[in-house]
Order: structure tokens, then C-alpha cells, then sequence
């Protein structure tokens, strides 16, 4: 049997951007991606803290070091520069491999930062 749990999180981290006039996805700083395990193309769900809103979209890369969090696209309508949110990942495993497995969670400090 296989299930969806949870593979990696970056928690609060701030939107620094919303930019409504792009194909869609998020925007994610590759420090944090790499430090959540995270890679491009990747889908992920969205959970603004300010609004409730919760969301799913796939990650661009963004620039390493630029503590960047931008919604594009329609996403860009669900959330206001300084929002607070969840970024999280899932995985499917099988049933026994997921009771050992070890999420990523990361926790950025102000600006993004790790």
C-alpha cells in the first residue's frame, strides 16, 4: 500500500513578492529549496497563516541567498506582501517505508533566512 505524508516544510516563511502577471507557480529562495529538499517543478501546497487560504502550485527556483517568496499568477490573488505561510511538500511511500521516514522541516529566520 502506498500513502501521501509529508516530505518536507518550510515553515513561516514571509511572501516577499506578488506577481499577478506571470503563468503561475511560487518563487521560493534555492537556499531554502535546498534545505528542505525541495527541487523545481516540484508541487507543493500553500497555507497563507494571515488569511486561511490554502493553495496548491509548483516551485520555480528563485535566486539563491534572496530570501524571495513570490506568488505568481492566480496564486498571486490568495496572498499580500508580508503574509506569513507554510510551504509544504508530500510524498508517496510505501506504507512500512513511511513509519521510519524523517520529514524536512525547515524554520527561516526574519527575511528568510536560514
Amino acid at each position: 500500500m502506498m500513502i501521501e505524508i509529508l516530505k518536507s516544510k518550510l515553515h513561516c516563511v514571509t511572501v516577499t513578492e506578488a506577481n499577478l502577471n506571470y503563468m503561475g507557480s511560487i518563487t521560493i529562495d534555492e537556499d531554502l529549496m535546498d534545505a528542505a529538499g525541495m527541487i523545481a517543478g516540484e508541487k507543493v501546497q500553500v497555507v497563507d497563516n494571515n488569511n486561511g487560504e490554502r493553495f496548491e502550485t509548483y516551485i520555480i527556483k528563485g535566486e539563491r541567498g534572496s530570501g524571495s517568496i513570490c506568488l505568481n499568477g492566480a496564486a498571486a490573488r490568495k496572498v499580500q506582501v508580508d503574509d506569513v505561510c507554510i510551504i509544504i511538500s508530500y510524498a508517496l511511500m510505501d506504507f512500512e517505508e513511511a513509519k521510519s521516514f524523517k520529514p524536512k522541516v525547515v524554520f527561516p529566520k526574519e527575511g528568510n533566512r536560514l
